[in-house]
């Protein structure tokens, strides 16, 4: 598939690095415009099973919502669109200003004023059930089944939505829109999966989060799962995530000596060592396990637009694992977003107006 013509990028470098720096952060406090009809929510479900056979009892799905839900003559939704975020974050990153201020704006292309925007947050993230709400190391072993698993049933028995317009995933939101597209392919209208591929997780990919695992698990005071005094020591290994997903470009310019470099690592080392839970961590890293969508391309029936970067170091386009993907696919367009002054590795994906273009027409 040909790539989108590029379009011109006006804000300087350095205010994209400040964007993507606030990204990185995943505070709800990155917002600071009031969207129409801005709301949170939670929808409980008393006994979730998951796809491994483990029970969560009184499972908490927390939700952001904006916008207003339009109804047909039959009561029906018409009009809401499901954006999932990425690992260790949230559904309130997208309310970053280099998103939200790119995506949900007056005339934008999910104008909050047109859309019943859904900004989930995943099992095991944000102000859903999670490890570190009590279970610890006993937490269920969720997957990325699971959390679209969720996500359907928030939408259909929480917010009573028979048919969504967009799904739309970052990252790890990404990966789970491929898994909409499959286990749920006449929900909705159009998928956009950014900065992922429908292969499983290996490779250098798997290997940068096994040392994030192994990490934790070997911290003393890790203790299984089951501490009383936050574990400290696998934050070290932390930073590896920074540098994963960024590109050199932005780390050359964050970094530009030895010392700078030095003080960098240590800046994100006490960062890390502030709110970091070490179950939640774990468990975000090893919730990939059952993520393959490759055997079943097929039954994805409606549009799907995937856009990727060619500096993403975590999901590399020389292997050609897109193309081959793409070739299965009923109605599919692949975007791979060259590297430019604009872009940053994966982290790219935070950064709305590189991308936004692929949405305009997907959604046309």
């Amino acid at each position: 598939m040909t790539p989108l013509p590029r379009r011109p990028i006006r804000h300087p470098i350095r205010r994209f690095a400040a964007a993507l720096l606030a990204f990185l952060a995943a505070s709800p406090a990155l917002a600071d415009t009031a969207y129409p009809n801005q709301r949170e929510g939670d929808f409980t479900i008393a006994d979730f099973a998951l796809a491994n056979g483990e029970h969560l009892a009184n499972a908490r799905f927390h939700y952001t919502t904006l916008g207003t839900a339009a109804r047909d003559a039959e009561g029906a939704i018409t009009n809401a669109v499901m954006l999932l975020h990425g690992t260790t974050g949230a559904g309130t990153n997208f309310l970053a200003p280099s998103l939200a201020g790119e995506l949900f704006g007056p005339g934008q292309p999910l104008d909050a004023a047109k859309y019943f925007i859904i900004l989930p947050d995943a099992i095991g993230h944000g102000g859903s059930s999670k490890p570190s709400d009590g279970l610890k190391g006993h937490f269920p072993h969720y997957g990325y089944l699971d959390a679209v698993e969720g996500q359907y049933r928030l939408a259909t028995e929480g917010l009573g939505i028979k048919h969504l317009r967009l799904v739309l995933g970052t990252s790890m939101g990404g990966m789970q829109t491929w898994l909409w597209g499959e286990r749920h392919p006449a929900f909705m209208d159009a998928l956009m999966p950014i900065a992922a591929q429908p292969v499983p997780i290996a490779g250098r990919n798997m290997l940068w989060r096994q040392l994030i695992v192994e990490a934790i698990r070997n911290d003393p005071a890790w203790h299984g799962g089951d501490y009383v005094k936050e574990p400290t020591g696998f934050v070290h290994a932390l930073p590896i995530f920074n540098i994963m997903v960024n590109n050199a470009a932005f780390l050359q310019q964050a970094a530009p000596s030895r010392t700078r470099a030095t003080q960098l690592y240590d800046q994100w080392v006490a960062d890390y060592t502030k709110g970091t839970d070490a179950n939640d961590y774990l468990y975000w890293f090893e919730s990939s396990y059952d993520y393959d969508p490759s055997a079943d391309l097929e039954k994805i029936e409606v549009p799907l637009t995937a856009v990727n970067f060619a500096d993403d170091l975590l999901n590399p386009a020389e292997l050609g694992a897109m193309e081959v993907a793409m070739r299965r696919l009923k109605a599919g367009r692949y975007v791979l977003v060259p590297a430019s002054p604009q872009t940053r590795g994966h982290q790219t994906l935070a950064l709305a107006a590189v991308w936004k273009g692929a949405l305009v027409d997907l959604l046309k």
